[in-house]
């Protein structure tokens, strides 16, 4: 009794720590891993109200950092136009980029064969330098990586609902400062335009009709003026269409309204009259955009993890202890939500989303698989054994298998990922197996008439052989997808799994089986077992 107490507290001790990995990160939880990609994206917005050249020449400067970078072979940037659309432009929209103030670089690096850096690796090392050339022009630039799988806005986003547009704007600009304030926290930026004049051109009605000019002359002049307007062929003979003849002011004379005040139009008086004399210019700022996310309005957050911490988990469990400093109308604080939005916008409220949602709800799925197949499991293994208790002590192998799969995970500093779970959901199976193999020698061992510690002892010689085998071909076949990217955590899982698993099975199942069996045993096999 002594010996199996003390074997129990130490697999205790053992199982707590190797899931206390994850509350100390040292082993992170990720959706999915990093995945080795031979492309890059680095997006590109500029303030509102930036000239396309402006925009050129900052795309052009990062374009010759990256002309440095020795795994770079190509790139192309577009300047007022999204790039050709790929994975990151459809899921994140960035086919719908237009305008002067945005730039997108479409980077193409060596393949994978021919460099020792994967992709990730290779972003964050480009990051500081292109972000140094952002700075000195105020710009926002992300660098943007093919993620492996989840469709999201960006890694990290949080959502701010609220009754009032204004509100939820100063909300998401003091979550914005704590973005760009936690370590390891990349790439942020937010979906609300800066503020932008705009001039609207008034006409005086009632002093344009004194003067002799109408509202549709005044348009119409102006709009030639700035935007240009046809007003003749030329007839070229080297030209098989004739050319149009455009008339519009030079660039030096309309930079600014007050350049208006040297447009002339005719009255009917013949009259050259100067529009600044019927036209009055009002200043406003320019309204921002409203984004909607199942019809309630929200104002998007968006961010990046890299260096100290690579899974968005962690990075919003940082943020949330700063996040409650925060202090909302009537002095309440944000509670943030995680697995749904708001019911009511009544009050401002915020709401994780990003990679999260998707961690979520896929570890979420695997979870409850998980428990229907162990469920499964348990009713076959009843009706095979006829017995309630004996399939709960073959089950005793599965929760010993986190003993050697999350410790592996660290070995191999990969994350616990979707397909690491996947592998201890099919590691499952093939556990209870083994207890199996053990426990059913033993009742035909006890079946035979042998004592119950006679048939324990012979069912681990026995069994063993095939156990190891078992485990042997999961190693082996396990190898094969070590090494790639996204289904390591696979490999990791069957084979530390199957290694701690097999070796603590062949000695906890035999032990637990024959404390709980020692206790139905009548008085005379008790005899028979003290005299063994």
């Amino acid at each position: 009794i002594f010996i199996f107490q003390w074997l129990i507290f130490n697999l205790v001790v053992l199982l707590v720590g190797s899931v206390s990995l994850f509350f100390f990160r040292l082993v992170e939880v990720k959706i999915l891993p990093f995945d080795n990609k031979s492309e890059l994206q680095v997006i590109i917005d500029m303030p509102e109200g930036t000239p396309l050249e402006q925009t050129a020449r900052v795309a052009k400067e990062i374009s010759m950092y990256l002309k440095t970078v020795p795994e770079v072979t190509t790139y192309q940037y577009y300047v007022g136009t999204n790039a050709p659309i790929n994975f990151n432009g459809l899921v994140r929209h960035y086919y719908l980029r237009r305008g002067p103030t945005v730039a997108d670089i479409q980077v193409n690096l060596v393949h994978k064969s021919e460099r020792s850096d994967q992709s990730h690796a290779i972003a964050k090392r480009l990051r500081p330098h292109i972000q140094e050339i952002a700075e000195k022009y105020d710009a926002r630039v992300k660098v943007s990586e093919v993620p492996p799988g989840p469709p999201v806005l960006s890694t990290l986003v949080a959502e701010i609902y609220g009754p009032d547009y204004e509100k939820q704007i100063e909300l998401a600009r003091q979550v914005r400062e704590i973005f760009e304030t936690t370590e390891g926290v990349v790439d942020v930026d937010w979906y609300v335009e800066d503020d932008q004049k705009v001039f609207t051109l008034v006409v005086d009605k009632e002093k344009a009709a004194l003067r002799g000019v109408n509202t549709e002359q005044l348009a119409t002049s102006i709009r030639m003026a700035l935007a240009g307007g046809e007003v003749a062929l030329l007839r070229d003979p080297t030209e098989i269409e004739p050319v149009a003849i455009q008339l519009r002011l030079s660039k030096a004379n309309r930079t600014s309204v007050d350049d208006l005040e040297n447009v002339y139009v005719r009255s009917r008086t013949n009259q050259m009259i100067p529009i600044a004399d019927v036209v009055q210019v009002r200043e406003s700022i320019e309204e921002k955009s409203i984004y909607r996310k199942n019809l309630k309005r929200v104002v998007y957050v968006t961010g990046d993890v890299a260096d100290t911490i690579e899974s968005p988990i962690y990075a919003m469990l940082d943020m949330n202890k700063r996040l409650e400093a925060i202090k909302l109308p009537g002095g309440h604080t944000i509670e943030p939500l995680y697995t749904h939005q708001p019911f009511l916008e009544e009050e401002l409220s915020l709401k994780w989303d990003g990679e999260w949602q998707i961690t979520y709800e896929v570890f979420r799925d695997l979870g409850v698989a998980f428990a229907v197949a162990i469920l499964i499991i348990y009713l076959l293994t009843i009706g095979w054994f006829q017995s309630f208790k004996t399939p709960l002590v073959m089950m005793i192998a599965i929760p010993l298998s986190l003993v050697g799969i999350i410790p592996g995970h660290l070995i191999h500093g990969a994350f616990f990922t979707a397909t690491s779970m996947i592998g201890m959901i099919a590691l499952a199976g093939i556990m209870v197996r083994n207890s199996v193999l053990i426990i059913d020698f033993i009742e035909l061992r006890r079946e035979d008439g042998g004592t119950l510690r006679q048939a324990v002892i012979e069912s681990g010689a026995v069994r063993t052989r095939p156990i190891l085998l078992t485990a042997g071909t999961v190693v082996i076949g396990a190898i094969v997808i070590l090494f790639d990217p996204i289904f390591q955590g696979l490999a990791i899982s069957l084979m530390y799994g199957a290694i701690a698993s097999t070796v603590l099975t062949l000695v906890v199942v035999p032990l637990v089986y024959y404390m709980v069996e020692k206790r139905k045993l009548t008085q005379e096999e008790i005899e028979n077992e003290a005299s063994e």
